[in-house]
């Protein structure tokens, strides 16, 4: 029987996969997807939507699924992603898991927790900065969200790059996902804001083909920032050998 000061939250899919974006391309992760996000970014291509149930890939890559009731105990979620062996880490992702902040701090799990979040809820990533090991932070440019202050908004991220920022405990680096109506001086003036915060950047062309940039574009991009932080194009690449 659940614990009755036990948090509970609603997760969309549990599963073992490989890092498809970043630095870390390549590295064997556990995933953990919570529904719900504060943002409604037009490119993103995740549904953030709540469900009654989270579905358990139990082999990784087998894409058989088990179909668990939500909500789920942070004992619950532990178990799922404890449960395939030789991992890099485990991925809190979404949707924006720093909605989830609370029940993040009481997930016990040995291996070490990386945060990718939207960076626009500083005041949830106090809670759990030091529960980090590693962040991948996004500059979210255009939020196609309603928001009550634009320069609010990148207040609140650039709070919460020094907030999360790398430490000798944990690292943190800034993905910022690039289209054609991305504006060269607003990523600039951005990232001259958190380059002490962040390892790297990494500009990440969008998937979608009618909103690509000019390979000129982002090369060129990378060349203006190179003078502040070490900045590397990467684009998602799942999507290339189709998993998860």
């Amino acid at each position: 029987m659940m614990a009755a000061d036990q948090m509970t939250a609603n997760v969309s899919e549990v599963f073992c996969s490989v890092q498809g974006e970043g630095p870390y391309v390549g590295s064997r992760q556990a995933f953990v997807r919570f529904t719900g996000c504060n943002l409604d970014c037009s490119y993103c291509d995740t549904s953030v939507g709540s469900s009654n149930i989270c579905r358990f890939e139990k082999v990784p890559g087998s894409g058989v699924f088990k179909l668990v009731e939500n909500p789920l105990s942070a004992e619950d979620i532990g178990k799922m992603a404890g449960s395939y062996g030789k991992i890099h880490s485990v991925s809190l992702t979404g949707g924006e898991p720093l909605m989830h902040a609370d029940f993040i701090c009481q997930l016990d799990i040995a291996s070490p927790l990386y945060l990718e979040s939207n960076m626009t809820l500083p005041h949830m990533a106090k809670k759990i900065r030091d529960k980090l090991s590693y962040v991948a932070g996004d500059i979210k440019l255009l939020p196609s969200s309603p928001v009550d202050d634009v320069d609010q908004h990148f207040d609140r991220t650039i709070e919460c790059f020094r907030t999360l920022k790398t430490t000798k405990d944990r690292e943190c680096f800034c993905k910022v996902v690039v289209t054609k109506d991305t504006d060269a001086d607003d990523v600039e003036g951005m990232i001259g804001a958190i380059a002490g915060y962040v390892s790297c950047v990494v500009l990440q062309p969008v998937s979608q083909k009618e909103l690509l940039p000019a390979p000129g574009y982002l090369i060129g991009l990378q060349e203006r920032l190179l003078d502040q932080v070490d900045t590397k194009i990467i684009p998602q690449t799942h999507r290339i050998w189709g998993c998860l």
